[in-house]
């Protein structure tokens, strides 16, 4: 499959998860879980009300069927049915009939965006509200509006999900998106069809770790799923979080708690060795649930990558952040990059030169020979003596590819040759 078919097929996927209308909790969630499950594989996790999961407590399920604002004529001038934005999230159920002056103090718009509605929620306290456009709201009338929302906010369960990936070794990569957003394309629906292509390519190979793929609802779902997993936490050695995947700005890594993690060096060789403009930048704790998986009792190497980042777009939490604002060559980008950044994180490793006094005689185990006719047989002799200077056990294939300025895949594929010959061992 072609570049431009992956971003054209995940452009298709967002465009099937943007109708459905997600929350933390509800049918949303395992509706898109359900689609996403048409992709890969997927385990389903359901997490009671009431659960204690690290200081939090997994809160009721919501659910909504049907929300409105109509007129006396009977209009409906807000209609949820047009747009799962058009609600406060987590709304309580409402069936009134109110005078416009008391109806505003319920209603959200962006005065400085007239023409587009707002994503507003209120998860931890019961409110209602209806989000609409400056545009809308000016053009009511005074009078009185039927007001009616038809939800349910009940104990139930919070429900998330994983996708895993057997590799040669149990120690794991973790790649967590967040399934929560109602109608956000790029927040985080992109990210989700990024996160789920990157799993099909990965399982078409035999990666050396585990790769866990965890689709949850942003913060109580991290939460809930490092509750769940404390006790063997201690397996996942990197991890990314990817979010805002799909806008055309250049892609923005931002880096660990740690700062230092695999993941961060990585990343960064990565974007910088594909001469992409970017951007790295430091951990602040906030954001996405990087900030989750960083908390420092856990401190996991777990970045996040996205391309504009989160509130950096006038389009960030609005109906203007539409599938028509994500486009299959931004996604294709950013899970190229994945791709390359794990291929190099897979095959990390440190080495113990068998041969360490002297040079040893490359030519008598064939290797010169090997390099007959390539066309960078120089770059590849090279990358073979580098290997064997730093392979001490201290220094990993990343260490030599950035001190000798080599390309990462030339100075494995030399290791892969000197561990055939005998010469080194991980």
């Amino acid at each position: 499959m072609t570049t431009a078919d992956l971003g054209e097929e995940m452009h298709t996927l967002v465009e099937r998860l943007y109708p459905l209308c997600r929350s933390i909790t509800g049918d949303g969630v395992r509706a898109t879980l359900e689609i996403v499950g048409q992709y890969v594989p997927l385990r389903v996790h359901e997490v009671a009300t009431g659960t204690q999961v690290l200081d939090w407590t997994v809160p009721q399920e919501w659910n909504i069927r049907d929300a409105y604002i109509a007129d006396a004529a009977g209009n409906r001038v807000v209609d949820f049915a047009a747009s799962s934005l058009h609600v406060l999230g987590y709304s309580v159920p409402v069936s009134r009939t109110m005078p416009l002056a008391e109806l505003r103090t319920h209603l959200h718009t962006l005065p400085d965006q007239p023409d587009w509605v707002p994503y507003r929620t209120s998860y931890y306290k019961p409110e209602w509200g209806f989000c609409l456009a400056q545009a809308t709201l000016d053009a009511l009338a005074d009078g009185a509006y039927e007001v009616r929302i038809d939800s349910t906010l009940a104990d139930g369960h919070l429900t998330y999900a994983e996708h895993v990936i057997p590799g040669q070794v149990p120690d794991e990569v973790i790649v967590s998106c967040h399934v929560c957003h109602p109608s956000l394309a790029n927040d985080n629906l992109a990210g989700i069809a990024v996160a789920t292509f990157l799993a099909r390519a990965l399982a078409e190979q035999t990666p050396y770790y585990t790769y866990r793929f965890i689709y949850a609802p942003g913060t109580i779902g991290a939460i809930t799923w490092l509750a769940r997993n404390a006790e063997r936490i201690d397996l996942v050695k990197h991890g990314l979080v990817l979010a805002c995947a799909g806008d055309s700005g250049h892609l923005t890594y931002k880096q660990s708690r740690r700062g230092d993690a695999e993941i961060d060096r990585v990343m960064r060789h990565v974007l910088l060795a594909s001469e992409r403009p970017h951007r790295v930048t430091e951990f602040t704790p906030y954001g996405y649930d990087e900030r989750q998986y960083c908390s420092p009792g856990f401190d996991l190497g777990v970045g996040s990558l996205s391309r504009t980042p989160y509130a950096g777009y006038p389009e960030y939490h609005t109906s203007a952040d539409n599938p028509g604002f994500v486009s299959p060559e931004a996604m294709a980008d950013t899970l190229a990059v994945c791709r390359e950044a794990f291929a190099v994180l897979d095959r990390n490793r440190r080495y113990v030169n068998l041969s360490p006094y002297g040079e040893p005689q490359l030519g008598r185990r064939g290797l010169y020979d090997s390099l007959g006719g390539r066309s960078d047989a120089k770059q590849a002799q090279m990358a073979m003596l580098w290997v064997l200077s730093l392979s001490d056990g201290e220094h990993s294939l990343l260490d030599v590819a950035e001190r000798s300025g080599l390309p990462f895949d030339t100075v494995a594929v030399a290791a892969d040759a000197l561990r055939g010959a005998g010469l080194i061992k991980a």
